[in-house]
């Protein structure tokens, strides 16, 4: 099977959050003897670009309405990934610093689609599934099915996973030009509240959709960010597939991150031995529990209420806890926490940014990690967390509400239902009584740390989806 992962961001080529993460480990469990996949993202200004060696397998024009860009196809040619890599470059619209965040996303983006079905139509083989990943691939669907251009594609089966239903790719209609050539019959394929939404589209036209936790799918059925009732009419086609991490990465006994390596065995002293030299640069005291926070500082993160959080528990443990963030986001949300820098010295601290090694180094060093999400279609912090013997306290949704159970309950960490400071600062206070029973605190870090999260039975899940579709779609014909 030739299977096409088509998505704005992969690891380590380009990451924001956890998209990358994903595109850049679930297609190495699939890739094996029986399958070719190939991954396909746009062609940023990134680190990885100008390190690794790159060859230039297509090169084209592509037509964005009145807009004609040159662009090439650039194959990475070691295959180091753990599968074929594919960059589509477009100069004029990806050779900027950043990922996203620019006034022409929505024409950077149509044209990468525009792009990739441009290149795959041209190619001496057509794929068996195409498998999109969040709005910015959501046009590939619609494209593939209705555009006469891209008719050798169109009883290609798609797929699209919905890891944030929170971003849709909406652009007006005065834009419609920008796509190829199509009866305007099926123009209602495109829209959504009167305007062309392009997560909605892929939704109404790939044959099957997937979110990233089973919670996820429930609960975007009655708050779904405006699509609810899309969400509800398409239910019989859509299943929630929780996401796993990559093992070979994220794994303490080989991490080239962290100041120590550990096993189940040797976690107590590998981990304090993380904790000492983590909270010799923070400014520290290491005999204290560590509560983290990694992750982006914005209020579907729950990252608002943090402020409060850490002033309410130091007034509450005063000098008996550590508090540290790793984050970017929100200008309002980092200034009221770098504010706090000046008052909790010794037991707080802040990183403003985005740091892969940091953030092993966190895992690896902290007791807790604080994941107070209002939202959270699966999560992956949890489960590095999990992998790195730290306990997770999570507020229950979507995939924390799936992979958390509390330990009071048997479970492997800490939970609370609300998004709101009461709960988190109760929690935390649950956190520092089980952090003094020595016994249970570890016999709860080797539960976690024996979880499988494993990429290798979710990919498998993905196959026989494949599978299924595949099989539909030929009946069909």
């Amino acid at each position: 099977m030739e299977i096409f992962h088509i998505g704005a961001e992969c690891y380590p080529v380009a990451k924001v959050g956890g998209l990358a993460d994903v595109i850049g480990a679930l297609p190495k469990y699939q890739n094996n003897t029986e399958n070719t996949v190939r991954v396909v993202i746009p062609c940023y200004e990134t680190t990885f670009r100008f390190q690794n060696d790159f060859e230039c397998v297509h090169w084209g024009k592509l037509k964005l309405g009145t807009f004609n860009f040159p662009f090439s196809v650039l194959k990475e040619k070691t295959n180091k990934l753990g599968f074929e890599l594919y960059l589509i470059e477009i100069p004029e619209l990806f050779n900027r610093p950043d990922i996203y965040n620019y006034r022409d996303d929505i024409e950077r983006f149509v044209a990468f689609q525009i792009a990739s079905l441009d290149w795959i139509i041209g190619r001496n083989s057509i794929p068996d599934i195409i498998h999109c990943h969040d709005h910015h691939t959501g046009l590939i669907p619609f494209m593939s099915k209705y555009c006469p251009k891209y008719v050798k594609l169109k009883n290609v089966p798609t797929v699209i996973t919905i890891h944030n239903s929170l971003y849709q790719g909406v652009f007006t209609f005065n834009k419609l030009y920008y796509l190829p050539e199509f009866d305007l019959i099926h123009i209602k394929e495109l829209e959504w509240g009167n305007c062309i939404n392009s997560l909605a589209t892929a939704i109404k036209c790939a044959d099957e959709v997937t979110t990233v936790s089973p919670t996820y799918l429930n609960e975007i059925n009655y708050s779904g960010n405006g699509l609810e009732t899309l969400y509800q009419r398409v239910r019989n086609k859509s299943k929630g597939i929780l996401n796993g991490i990559d093992l070979d990465i994220w794994n303490p006994e080989n991490d080239s991150m962290i100041a120590a390596n550990y096993s189940i065995a040797t976690f107590s002293e590998g981990k304090q031995q993380n904790k000492k030299k983590l909270c010799l640069q923070f400014g520290m005291n290491p005999t204290k529990p560590l509560f983290s926070f990694i992750g982006r500082l914005y209020n579907e993160k729950g990252a608002d209420l943090l402020p409060k959080v850490v002033t309410s528990a130091f007034t509450t443990f005063k000098e008996e806890i550590n508090i540290l963030i790793l984050g970017y986001g929100e200008t309002e949300i980092e200034n009221k926490l770098t504010q706090l820098l000046s008052t909790h010295k010794g037991n707080y601290n802040i990183y403003i940014g985005y740091d892969e090694e940091l953030a092993h180094r966190t895992y690896a060093s902290s007791d807790f990690i604080l994941i107070p999400s209002r939202m959270e279609p699966c999560g992956l912090n949890q489960m590095y967390a999990l992998r790195y013997g730290t306990i997770p306290i999570v507020r229950r949704t979507g995939g924390l509400k799936d992979t958390i159970i509390d330990f009071e309950d048997d479970g492997n960490g800490i939970c609370h239902d609300q998004a709101s400071v009461e709960d988190v600062c109760d929690s935390i206070e649950r956190a520092v009584d089980l952090y003094k029973d020595k016994e249970q605190i570890d016999k709860l870090r080797i539960k976690g740390m024996n979880t499988n999260h494993s990429w290798k039975n979710v990919s498998q899940e993905y196959l026989e989806l494949y599978n299924l579709i595949t099989t539909k779609k030929y009946e069909s014909q």
